[in-house]
């Protein structure tokens, strides 16, 4: 049995002319290796890192950047996401000369329309498994990615290649059944996200993904977790209850990075044309977050 694991995908702050802002970054994953404790890096692969906008070099760069201000003090995960397999082998091979400790790969779309079936998501992460010696994350979101049935999932959990999987959904039905199928079964470990993180726990998966500040959050519902204080946990775990749900419909990178400019570890604004919350919508935010375990970073604010 594994201790539960939290893996965090940093925001990724930028500049006025729209470079990764590397300043920030750095105090960013400081802040999420040293307060979140979080025990796997993610580089440039989940949508909220808004590694898209990016062209596939300044990706490339961010990827190298990312894990030379981790510096080895925990194992990163490199996103190597593509719908062409030719191009994420490519960034696979690339993260396996950086020391990255495994790849994650998004369940894709077909280009060409359609949901895909079966045997094109297996044939895919098979292309991929081929070509590299790192375990493989299968990320499941659906929208940037594909809707995979349980069905498929549970398949596609089965390949030697596939170690762990990044559940993005909700659904307590399919995220209980997958835990049973995949991690108690021994297939893979299996990763949920901020809103099902104890009940994740409590049946048996191994834990969770998210960007900070929710992976500070976290890090108390798992610590409560381990000493068996589960009303503890419960109580922190309630905290997600409203954050960042309240926001969700702003687009979760707008309410994450408003989130930890209050909290003062300032990441800047989302992408553009995509703007931030607004005054009223961040002094709303602010309340909330003031209510959660983060309320002690907010006088540390004032005080600097």
């Amino acid at each position: 049995m594994h201790e539960p694991g939290l893996i965090v995908a940093p925001l990724t702050p930028f500049t006025a002319d729209l470079a990764v802002d590397e300043p920030a970054l750095a105090r960013q994953i400081d802040y999420v290796v040293q307060d979140c404790r979080a025990t796997m890096v993610v580089a440039a692969g989940v949508e909220t890192q808004e590694y898209t906008y990016l062209s596939l070099e300044q990706r490339r760069a961010l990827i190298r950047r990312t894990i030379e201000l981790v510096n080895g003090r925990v194992p990163v995960m490199v996103g190597i996401s593509h719908p062409s397999f030719k191009t994420a082998v490519a960034l696979a091979h690339e993260a396996e000369k950086l020391g990255a400790a495994a790849v994650q790969l998004l369940a894709p779309l077909r280009p060409f329309a359609g949901a895909p079936t079966q045997a094109d998501l297996i044939g895919y992460f098979e292309a991929v498994g081929r070509e590299t010696r790192l375990p493989i994350t299968l990320y499941l979101n659906p929208g940037p990615g594909a809707d995979v049935s349980v069905s498929d999932t549970i398949a596609l959990g089965q390949l030697p290649c596939v170690q762990l999987i990044k559940e993005s959904s909700r659904d307590l039905a399919r995220v209980s059944r997958l835990i049973v199928e995949i991690d108690r079964a021994g297939h893979a470990r299996y990763f949920t996200t901020m809103q099902m993180l104890l009940a994740s726990l409590m049946l048996g998966g191994s834990g969770a993904t998210m960007p900070p500040p929710g992976s500070e959050i976290a890090r108390h519902v798992i610590n409560a977790f381990l000493a068996k204080d589960y009303q503890r946990a419960a109580e922190v775990q309630l905290q997600f209850a409203l954050f960042p749900s309240k926001w969700m419909h702003r687009g979760l990178a707008p309410a994450m990075k408003a989130a930890m400019n209050l909290i003062g570890v300032p990441v800047g604004d989302p992408y553009p044309p995509y703007v931030p919350l607004s005054r009223d919508e961040t002094v709303a935010l602010a309340a909330v977050l003031k209510t959660t375990v983060l309320a002690h970073r907010f006088s540390m604010t004032a005080a600097a």
